[in-house]
Order: C-alpha cells, then structure tokens, then sequence
C-alpha cells in the first residue's frame, strides 16, 4: 500500500512538472521573435548612456566622451576608404552648417590615423571635429552597427537616435534621414 502510495505521488509530481514545462512552451512560442538587424542594433541604443572612449584628435589632443558633457552631440562613425562615408558627407556638412551655431556639436570618429584624417579632411572639406580611436576603442564603445553610423546624444549623455547613412536624397536614407533631423530639432527646442 504504501508502495502504491509513494508511486501516485511521484506520478502527480512528474505530471505537474510536465504540464508546467508545456505551459512555459507555450508561453514561450507566443511571445514574437525579434530578428537582430542594424535597425534592432540602433533602436536598443535609444536611451543608452553614451559608453565612455578616449581617443586622439587630429591635432593630438587627447579626447574622450567627458568633453562631450552636457551638449547635443552628433557622432558619425566613418574612415577614408569607405565610400558611403564620404557619400554622405555633403549631408553632414549640410547639418553642420545648419545646427552648428545652435550648440550642437559634431564629431566624427574614425580608425584612421590622426595625421592621415587631417588631410583628408582638408582635402574633402568633411566639417566634422575628427577623433581617431583605436578599431578595437570602436569596437568596445559598440554603438555602431558598421560604417557609416551616425548616433544624436543629449546634453544628459543618453542616445536619442542613431541610424546607419544620412541621405536626405536616397530614398533608401530619406526617412531615417529626416528622422534624424527632427530628433536633433525636438533636442534644440527642449
């Protein structure tokens, strides 16, 4: 008898443990996937501390995240063999010229060499301030999802937005693109 006992009790025990195995399965198979893209990788930045950095300008002054406190800040992540960085470009001077005088401050970090940065910014006219970090500095900072990548922080130090290339003319970029601009507007009037 209190074999029989000792039997229906573990048979009522692996069957509630099984229907709640089920259960969680089923639970689980209701919830939506979400598929990491590009476009998933910048919509989980959004509310992020910007990660700190250091790095070197193209003048060899040292440069970090903390000399970025308390400003509207545009980072566009770029280097000088990739051609849709310096297809959007144009853009971006576009914004600089626009937001530049209305405290918002404009920096590009590449991989680049210093040295090698500054002349090709002369030699393309790109107005944002260069930084140059190390590709392992980039990778650790991990707000880019490739190149080109172009992430708006607030005076708090918390992404608002970031998108990959800035177009206002593709209609591939156009909508991110303008996106982007209100995010940086709607950042100037608060």
């Amino acid at each position: 008898m209190a074999g029989l006992f000792l039997y229906l009790l573990l048979m009522k025990i692996y069957l509630i443990i099984l229907l709640n195995i089920f259960s969680f399965t089923t639970l689980a198979q209701d919830a939506p996937v979400r598929w990491a893209t590009q476009e998933t990788f910048f919509e989980d930045l959004i509310g992020n501390n910007l990660p700190a950095f250091n790095g070197i300008t193209i003048n060899k002054k040292p440069f970090s995240n903390i000399d970025l406190k308390n400003q509207v800040v545009v980072i566009n992540f770029w280097f000088e063999k990739c051609p849709p960085c310096i297809a959007e470009m144009p853009e971006l001077n576009k914004l600089v010229d626009k937001y530049g005088k209305k405290a918002v401050r404009f920096i590009g970090i590449t991989h680049d060499r210093p040295s090698s940065a500054k002349r090709f910014q002369k030699r393309n006219d790109y107005r944002y301030e260069i930084v140059s970090l190390s590709k392992d500095e980039i990778r650790k900072l991990n707000i880019n999802h490739g190149f080109p990548s172009n992430v708006l922080v607030g005076k708090d130090g918390k992404i608002i937005y970031a998108t990959a290339n800035i177009s206002f003319s593709d209609p591939q970029f156009k909508a991110k693109s303008t996106l982007f601009e209100e995010k940086l507007k709607a950042v100037l009037n608060d």
